[in-house]
């Protein structure tokens, strides 16, 4: 049978979602987890990787096994046996033309950021810093210049692998509240540093080193050394993964989560 998870995971100990020979993963530890329960090798295909520090509230899965189980082996069971910054919050069995990867039609994606003069210290690895004063007016100007389809090469890291540097983004809403800034991306699929390499260019927009306009000819040029470095990892949370109704997933916390932080990772 097909089972399909929803997982939610605190990246900041790992080296990242994929398998890695030295171990060290998110996946490492799920499959080897699942494997006990299942009594047998376990496999898992992800709705999408993430890089090391990188967290999610929403990750959607699927493998195949023999092993008849009652659902909830797969979710208190498998849960026993992980690490307490990992947690399986749903399982399910699911047609066999299910496919964690393929048949998702968008991801969302959360940057938290501070915006103090000072550094966070309570949501260290949770959250992302900048420290001079940002303008989130500008940023949102510069954001809708990256809606829909465009080559994102710009914003691509030179080791990614994509066959396309193609990608359609959807929404890039920028939400402030406070000191707390939160960027919500969606799109049909993300290229590898692509959500980091846009928050990183925004910021220079938001702290006035280039106008909005500047965005658009980043996007035009698609040459990644005229963009911003790559921003850091901490307050990168993949948030959900949409898939049509037909599977039965349950919902995810819709964001921004500004004013339901303690909810993250937690379904609708």
């Amino acid at each position: 049978m097909r089972i399909a998870l929803i997982l939610e995971y605190d990246g900041s100990a790992y080296c990242g979602w994929q398998s890695q020979l030295s171990g060290g993963s998110v996946q490492d530890a799920l499959e080897a987890a699942l494997s006990k329960i299942a009594c047998d090798d376990v496999r898992v295909v992800t709705a999408g990787r993430t890089d090391s520090g990188v967290h999610a509230a929403y990750q959607v899965l699927h493998f195949d096994t023999q092993a008849q189980r009652p659902m909830n082996a797969w979710v208190r069971g498998v849960n026993a046996l992980l690490p307490v910054s990992i947690a399986v919050l749903w399982a399910s069995q699911i047609p066999d033309d299910f496919h964690a990867r393929y048949c998702a039609r968008e991801r969302c994606y959360l940057y938290l950021l501070s915006n103090h003069a000072v550094r966070p210290g309570l949501c260290h690895g949770k959250i992302g810093w900048f420290h001079q004063t940002l303008d989130a007016e500008k940023m949102q100007t510069a954001a809708q210049m990256l809606l829909g389809e465009h080559d994102f090469s710009a914003f691509r890291a030179a080791e990614c692998q994509a066959r396309s540097p193609v990608r359609n983004l959807t929404k890039l809403e920028i939400t402030r509240q406070g000191d707390l800034i939160v960027f919500e991306l969606r799109a049909n699929a993300f290229l590898h540093h692509m959500v980091r390499n846009i928050v990183g260019c925004l910021i220079y927009v938001g702290k006035g080193k280039y106008p909005p306009e500047w965005i658009k000819t980043l996007l035009a040029g698609r040459d990644r050394r005229h963009a911003a470095p790559t921003f850091p990892a901490a307050g990168l949370y993949l948030a959900g993964v949409a898939y049509d109704a037909k599977w039965k997933l349950p919902g995810f916390v819709e964001p921004p989560l500004a004013l339901v932080l303690p909810r993250i990772g937690r379904l609708a």
